[in-house]
């Protein structure tokens, strides 16, 4: 401190010595002092100033960064909006040129049919030109057959010239009868032709008013085979210690029965369906008594067979007193009833029968013909099948045979004969009976085989036919049960044809499987056509 107040010695002594000058000195004194703090808060002011303004420059800097992307974003946005227009028209633009263009493409569509319509009326055109000029040919040929026949007529004039008045009658008169026939000829073929129309006509009205007149329900019917067990300990005690219940139950009732993994269920099999059913039914009663032993099975089915046959001779005279037909006799009342435990592509035997007994009825009555011996044939034609099992041969020549034997009327043997083979009009009620069974066999409701398996079955009869050699055409008729097979008159002789129709019906028999029986025939003929003009 000493060194410092060394330097202000001489001062101290100045203002010691001439104390006026005090207040001069305080005043430069002070103005150094305001001056300094003057410069200072300039100096502070300054700083101040220059932070402002750069937190200014900032600011404004953040509000042009913020002023130029909001710019950015709205170009951005115009320009979204404006390709966003841009596509609104070209897409616009592109359905209008689809619409052009599917425009274009239907006239072009106009155009090629009308240039095909035009090429068709050309052909037409060309046609009816060579029919022209054919029939130009024809006139031509009949004038000249005409100046032949006036040449003819001449010479046969100046011939009567010669002869006398008895002779030259008679020649005219023989002219006159041979004139007279052509035209009586062409009169009969006209009225032939008339009344074949006006005859199919009225056989449609009588076929449909029948058919209306006679409502019957479905006749579909299932026939099953199968048994229900309480459960599988029931299936051993069926089949029996080492299998002898079994054997018993199938050699009694002529069956087989079938015992698989399938639960609750035992299935019996049997061509017969009155055999089956007689087994379904004594199955049912051992099942029910639980008593299963070789003796019980025999006294069983004995009884049941009974019951069978009282119910099939009821069911037979049930159905002949439904159509009202009387002077059965009992074994054909017997084989009618049979026909109920019998299918036919799922439609139940008796009750088709029934049908086409009323059918044939009401069609015989509308008709002039007896509706009494109309019923009585539709109701037996089909007679045959409740025997077809046992005996050989199809179920018409077996039910003709069957209900010769008992006395029927030919009219009746005739109807179950023919019905199903090329009908004549010597007998019209077998006409009728094979109407009758046609309708009531291809209505609605009646046969659950669908049309696609059922033109299925039909294209593959025809399909194996005509893999054969020589075969020329093939059709399936009579619902597969028939097959008319046409072979070449060239290519084969009769014993070739044998040979084929042979092969064709083992060809059945080894490919397909179906019921009753297919009947095969072979038309070999040689065929020639001339026309007379």
């Amino acid at each position: 401190m000493e060194i410092l107040f060394t330097d202000f010695d001489p001062l101290f002594l100045l203002i010691a010595q001439d104390s006026n000058l005090i207040p001069i000195i305080a005043a430069v004194i002070g103005l150094f002092v305001g001056g300094g703090l003057v410069l200072a808060v300039n100096y502070l002011r300054g700083r101040d100033l220059k932070s402002q303004a750069a937190a200014i420059l900032d600011k404004a800097n953040s509000d042009a960064a913020n002023i130029i992307r909001s710019a950015e974003l709205e170009a951005k946005e115009n320009e979204l909006k404006h390709q966003q227009s841009l596509e609104r028209e070209a897409s616009k633009q592109r359905s209008q040129l689809d619409k052009r263009e599917a425009a274009l493409d239907r006239r072009d569509d106009m155009l090629r049919q009308t240039a095909e319509d035009f090429k068709k009326q050309e052909k037409m055109v060309q046609a009816n030109q060579k029919r022209l000029a054919e029939k130009m040919q024809e006139a031509a040929k009949r004038s000249d057959q005409l100046q032949a026949l006036i040449s003819k007529q001449t010479q046969e004039l100046q011939k009567v010239s010669g002869m006398n008045r008895d002779e030259a009658k008679e020649r005219m008169l023989q002219l006159l009868r041979d004139e007279l026939d052509q035209e009586v000829g062409n009169e009969i073929l006209k009225h032939e032709r008339r009344v074949a129309e006006v005859a199919e006509q009225k056989a449609q009205d009588i076929i449909l008013t029948a058919m209306q007149r006679y409502a019957s329900a479905h006749t579909a019917d299932n026939t099953t085979s199968s048994v229900d067990i309480p459960n599988d300990e029931m299936k051993g005690r069926i089949i029996g210690r080492e299998g002898r219940n079994i054997r018993a139950f199938e050699k009694a009732t002529g069956v087989d029965v079938i015992i698989d993994d399938t639960p609750g269920v035992v299935i019996v099999s049997g061509f017969d369906p009155v055999r089956r059913e007689v087994a379904r039914q004594s199955l049912d009663k051992l099942i029910a008594d639980g008593r299963i032993h070789p003796s019980r099975i025999e006294e069983v089915v004995a009884e049941t067979q009974k019951e069978i046959d009282k119910f099939i001779q009821r069911k037979g005279q049930e159905a002949a007193e439904e159509v009202n037909i009387a002077g059965l006799n009992k074994k054909v009342l017997y084989m009618l009833g049979r026909l109920h435990f019998r299918t036919s592509f799922s439609q139940n035997v008796l009750r088709h029968s029934v049908e086409v007994a009323f059918l044939s009825g009401l069609m015989a009555e509308m008709t002039g013909l007896n509706p009494d011996a109309a019923r009585r044939a539709g109701l037996l034609h089909d007679i045959g099948k409740a025997a077809d099992h046992e005996l050989e041969g199809g179920h018409p020549k077996i039910g003709a045979d069957l209900l010769k034997r008992n006395g029927e009327d030919e009219i009746v043997v005739h109807a179950a004969l023919g019905h199903h083979d090329q009908l004549t009009t010597d007998f019209p009620y077998t006409l009728l009976v094979a109407t009758a069974d046609a309708c009531s066999a291809s209505r609605p409701g009646a046969r659950r085989e669908s049309l696609e398996r059922y033109i299925k079955r039909m294209e593959e009869l025809e399909t194996i036919a005509k893999d054969f050699p020589g075969v020329e055409q093939a059709f399936a008729i009579q619902a597969g049960r028939e097959l008319r097979v046409i072979v070449s008159a060239n290519e084969t002789d009769d014993s070739k044809a044998a040979k084929i129709c042979r092969d064709i019906a083992k060809a059945f028999e080894q490919q397909l499987t179906y019921p009753g029986e297919i009947k095969v025939t072979v038309v070999r003929e040689s065929r020639f056509v001339e026309v007379a003009r």
